[in-house]
């Protein structure tokens, strides 16, 4: 056994050990070490801005921006668990006498599945890495964490995992409840999910990364979920009315929002869908004045500006393409240029190399003759994260079947706004149909992520001492559950 193997079985044995006394934690002491988390965040201070600074190249706004957002999700699944309802405790009390059989008592609540392995992300080295909302819900649920951090962001890692393990020693929880590995290869993150010890992995990047963990845990002699989110091109669609009463609004923030982070989000417009109306080249013009004012962007990495480049080149050198500004722009700079590239619909719609993610500030417009070609394309797009409709009400109805096409292929559907801004609240929705996420049930952001990384479990005429006190007649904790059909705190 190698050395790397060999420090993966201590951790993740050391987890599986931390599970055993973790998961029996009430809600109000996890939550009691989650806030401590985030005071142990706080109390790094600048020095967290500014190291985060120096690895990203993001401005000080943003990063401070994402530090609030790490902290208030931390929060706000403290603030969940220690109201407990989230168990979702249900109860269908037993009947001896029911006729011709007995009717049991069934009781039945959501419990943690064990160790988790969180892959920390690349574009967001606070919110979706070493404490981001994995890290949060797994928590949260009840599991131990093991978190392999981000080769892009290695001192960031390290300061909050420091914090983390502050929050633990200070705690009194066991050594194993949350562990940190800095090894970046490959070999590193098949050994966590190959390890028996695992029990469910999330991951944030790309789709070759997310489908190669999620092969490997189903190879596994038990298999094991693993809830990747691997983003999408998410199409935004601009009806026939809104683009001519709207055209110069909708440039603008449509614009804006592609090359938001430099186009290093997951829910970058990648794609916008059009139709050939009377306003279609003023619509145009104004998408390219508004890509050509956008400045150059630094990215996070020399690798990422290279695969964007080597990608738009690519893109770019297919059938049918042109671009609205790249004739007076070189983009083998030091810096990500936006780019905005049109195709006919005829074109796109029999060319799978146009329907993949360019990670980074470029989106693509495809030109529509009609409604029913604009069927055609959103029955021929991959799932996604987002799809977004800018419309007038009053045509909402002549392009029904377009929006529900859109909605069956999306985890999150916009009206008159663009997908970048994923607000963190129990009814957002981070996750999409395959190759958005890996599993449509679930979300990555949210407090209704923890149900990622928990299982139901159901309890047969047990005495209702033995029960777990979600589950106890007398309900001690005051908790909202389902009480033979009926929503009560009784």
């Amino acid at each position: 056994m190698s050395s790397l193997a060999i420090k993966i079985d201590e951790v993740m044995n050391l987890a599986s050990l931390a599970f055993t006394e973790y998961r029996k934690l009430s809600g109000a002491i996890k939550a009691k070490f989650i806030k401590q988390i985030t005071d142990e965040i706080e109390q790094i201070g600048d020095e967290l801005i500014h190291t985060v600074m120096e690895e990203t190249a993001l401005p000080e706004a943003r990063v401070r921006g994402e530090r609030g957002r790490t902290v208030n999700q931390l929060l706000q699944f403290a603030e969940m668990i220690e109201e407990g309802s989230w168990v979702n405790a249900i109860i269908e009390e037993g009947n001896p006498d029911r006729e011709p059989l007995p009717k049991p008592d069934l009781r039945r609540m959501l419990i943690p599945m064990g160790p988790v392995v969180v892959f920390g992300a690349g574009n967001f080295p606070l919110a979706f890495s070493v404490a981001g909302g994995d890290t949060a819900s797994a928590l949260a649920g009840g599991n131990p964490v093991v978190v392999k951090g981000h080769p892009a962001h290695p001192k960031t890692g390290k300061l909050v995992a420091d914090a983390i393990h502050r929050a633990v020693e200070k705690c009194n929880l066991p050594q194993g409840t949350f562990s940190y590995i800095e090894d970046s290869s490959y070999d590193a993150g098949q050994l966590l999910v190959k390890h028996s010890q695992t029990k469910a992995v999330a991951f944030t990047g790309s789709e070759k990364g997310g489908r190669a963990l999620f092969d490997i845990a189903n190879q596994r002699k038990e298999p094991i979920p693993v809830f990747a989110e691997m983003g999408s091109i998410n199409p935004v669609v601009v009806l026939p009315k809104a683009q001519e009463k709207k055209y110069k609004e909708i440039s603008k923030n449509l614009v804006a929002s592609v090359n938001m982070g430099a186009g290093q989000f997951c829910t970058n417009p990648g794609l916008i869908i059009t139709q050939k109306e009377g306003t279609l080249d003023l619509f145009l013009q104004a998408l390219g004045e508004e890509v050509m004012a956008a400045s150059p962007t630094t990215m996070y990495s020399e690798g990422i500006l290279k695969n964007y480049q080597t990608g738009l080149s690519s893109l770019l050198a297919q059938d049918g393409i042109a671009t609205l500004n790249l004739e007076k722009v070189d983009i083998s700079g030091e810096k990500a240029v936006p780019v905005l590239g049109t195709v006919e619909a005829r074109h796109f719609i029999s060319n799978p190399e146009m329907h993949k993610e360019i990670f980074g500030p470029f989106s693509l417009v495809v030109v529509c003759d009609s409604a029913d070609q604009m069927e055609e394309i959103a029955k021929v797009l991959k799932g996604q994260l987002t799809c977004t409709v800018h419309a007038l009400e009053e045509e909402m109805e002549d392009f029904k079947v377009v929006i529900d096409e859109l909605m069956m292929r999306c985890g999150r559907i916009l009206f008159n706004g663009v997908p970048t801004g994923v607000e963190v609240c129990a009814a957002m929705q981070h996750g999409g149909p395959y190759p958005a996420s890996t599993d449509v049930r679930f979300t990555s952001v949210g407090t209704e992520a923890i149900k990622r990384f928990v299982r139901p479990v159901s309890f047969q005429d047990w005495p209702d001492s033995l029960l777990p006190l979600e589950l106890q007649r007398e309900n001690m904790l005051g908790i909202w559950r389902k009480v033979n059909g009926r929503l009560t705190k009784d």
